[in-house]
């Protein structure tokens, strides 16, 4: 690099990072008030003042001893807690004589200890909060309060000012209980941005009447709350052109199109908001979505079909996504993140992030979980989180904060109507100024917020839920051929169509070799891209000697994908190149083989690199 490329470089980099300080700094700086945002500000505040007031004097009396008791518990058994997971991370991989070992031990007898200790006054100060707690008396004004209070008096006023309708916005929502109520359930709006989520659900609603009822609506709610703070979106690397952040409209109109044409998985329509805001959150492009459903639909659909729930549709992961980095320099700027990973592969991030991708494709709410040197994810199944491509729980962090206390906030939830207990002690803890907390691996909170874990313990101890359950993998299903999918076709004028599914050998699926339903109907057959090389057969009746143009029906998901035919019998094969396909249904180039009249043997391998191959069909046509 020359001497003035280094200074226009230098330039260019210092242009940048002045432009990025400036934007930050204008992004921190409060907003002006116009005159009429000033009476808003003033009527917000003694909104916000009026409700904490009457709230406070009507929350039980409790007795300040006791109260001080249970805190002080509460507060050594979350210390205890933390360095108890800290004390067994640190002696991970150590020996046997290690210090780290016993410093362990010690770490969880002290936390068992504590648990012990602050177990009975829990339990008395639930029983004297029971009535306050299952009561919903009061849930109107603690909603309105705890809106006002995350979102600012200062916060709904520089939203409000900007005209009339965003006013009147935030009228509709300090005025409708119910769907402030929905909201926190849900968690809230991301940073408190209340306004955005409510411009963003109001213009949803406007363009789909669908989004106003059942599942659809808790989508629409759920895309408003989680886009409140724009999300990134990740583009080709040669389209500097497509929009920096997604398009929560679009994205909504996008899950509706794929729900209501039974693309998504039958679990999606059950979800709650909650579940569904970890389902559309993606930085990926609603087409790279569309991409990822009809890629897995084509190529591996038994990873669709399957009813194990923890593997089903990420298993595309461990099958396909090769582990490794030297693959990454022939990633393709005129494709998406995600097209690039499957095709190249990667290591940790690059894997753990397809895996996250294909589970919101189809729907399935998922979150990160990175662990110290690796990144792995978890998400959601009928039974409960589990976690994939990671270690066992207690290793990692999602963006809720430590695993295991994202892990009980999960298991709670599933207990709706006794949830909304521990979320009404939270609700006070946050109008009291409490810092809010996941569970016992954060530092200690407030009062209201340790009866909310202990309530959400109890739920979970109740409904007999195990923190740390694992879900085995199901038993997988062997697909039948049939006769009638293994029929060869030929033609009047000669051409022959031999199903894939018509081997002669094997005949039943291999480690290697899967046979495997199609959507669009029939059987397909997976050359598996793990495993040791295996042929595959296929013995055929030729009405008459000549050449013959074959083709394949294929689908392939990487580059320099070959097959090799041996045609009856030869020691040298047929080198066979097969496009890539992007996981679509292709054909590769046609290549003329010689047959002789009646019996015929095509005996088929791949090249190495071994690559995942899936076909339909092969064809075979008289050159003339």
């Amino acid at each position: 690099m020359t001497h003035v490329n280094r200074l226009f470089v230098g330039l260019a980099l210092l242009a940048a990072v002045c432009s990025n300080t400036l934007a930050a700094k204008k992004e921190s700086e409060p907003v002006l008030l116009t005159p009429a945002g000033e009476k808003l500000l003033a009527r917000y505040t003694e909104m916000l003042e009026g409700l904490k007031k009457e709230i406070i004097e009507a929350l039980p009396v409790i007795d300040e001893t006791r109260k001080a008791a249970f805190l002080k518990a509460y507060k050594e058994e979350a210390l205890a807690t933390a360095a108890e997971l800290k004390a067994m991370r640190a002696q991970d991989r150590k020996s046997a004589t290690d210090p780290a070992k016993k410093a362990y031990e010690a770490a969880k007898e002290a936390r068992v200890l504590a648990t012990e200790k602050a177990q009975p006054l829990a339990e008395a100060m639930l029983a004297d909060l029971k009535d306050f707690l299952k009561g919903d008396k009061l849930d109107a004004q603690l909603v309105k309060c705890v809106i006002l209070t995350e979102a600012t008096p200062r916060g709904l006023t520089e939203f409000a000012q900007q005209g009339r309708e965003h006013e009147q916005l935030i009228e509709t929502l300090l005025a409708d209980v119910d769907l402030m109520k929905q909201m926190l359930i849900a968690d809230g709006a991301r940073n408190g941005k209340y306004g955005r989520a409510m411009k963003i659900y109001t213009s949803i609603q406007k363009i789909s009447p669908l989004a106003k009822y059942g599942p659809l609506q808790r989508l629409a709610l759920a895309i408003s709350l989680e886009h409140a703070v724009p999300v990134k979106q990740t583009n080709p690397k040669d389209r500097p052109d497509a929009p920096a952040t997604i398009d929560p409209v679009k994205r909504y109109l996008h899950y509706e199109k794929a729900f209501l044409a039974g693309e998504l998985d039958p679990a999606f329509k059950d979800l709650t908001v909650w579940e569904y805001r970890n389902v559309v959150n993606g930085d990926e492009t609603d087409e790279v979505l569309a991409w990822g459903r009809k890629m897995l639909r084509n190529y591996r659909p038994d990873l669709i079909y399957t009813s194990d729930y923890r593997w089903r549709y990420v298993n595309i992961v461990r099958t396909d996504v090769k582990y490794g980095s030297e693959g990454v320099k022939n990633d393709l700027p005129s494709l998406h993140k995600y097209q690039n990973i499957l095709m190249n592969g990667g290591v940790c991030g690059r894997r753990a992030f397809f895996g996250r991708f294909i589970l919101r494709a189809f729907g399935i709410p998922t979150t990160a979980r990175p662990q110290r040197g690796h990144a792995s994810l978890t998400h959601w199944t009928p039974d409960g989180w589990v976690i994939c491509l990671g270690a066992t729980w207690g290793w990692g962090w999602t963006r809720y904060g430590q695993d295991l206390d994202f892990l009980a906030y999960t298991q709670a939830r599933k207990n709706k109507q006794a949830f909304l207990e521990a979320l009404r002690a939270r609700w006070v803890g946050t109008i009291l100024g409490e810092k809010k907390v996941l569970g016992f691996h954060d530092p200690p909170s407030g009062f209201w917020n340790a009866v909310s874990l202990y309530r959400q313990r109890a739920i979970i101890e109740e409904t007999k839920t195990a923190v740390g359950k694992n879900i085995g993998e199901a038993k997988k299903s062997k697909e039948t051929v049939t006769e009638a999918n293994k029929r060869i076709i030929i033609s009047k004028d000669g051409v022959i169509i031999i199903p894939a599914a018509a081997c002669t050998r094997p005949t039943h699926s291999t480690k290697k070799i899967i046979f495997m339903r199609n959507f669009d109907g029939g059987t397909q057959l997976h050359y598996s891209r793990l495993g040791k090389p295996e042929a595959f057969e296929y013995k055929i009746e030729v009405p008459k000697t000549g050449k013959y143009a074959l083709i394949a029906r294929v689908v392939t998901v990487n580059r320099g994908v070959r097959l090799l035919l041996k045609l009856n019998g030869a020691d040298t094969p047929i080198d066979i190149p097969i496009p890539y396909t992007m996981g679509m249904w292709g054909w590769s180039q046609p290549v003329e083989l010689s047959l002789v009249e009646g019996k015929n043997a095509l005996s088929f391998t791949m090249k190495s690199p071994n690559h995942g191959l899936s076909i339909k069909y092969f064809r075979l046509t008289p050159v003339d």
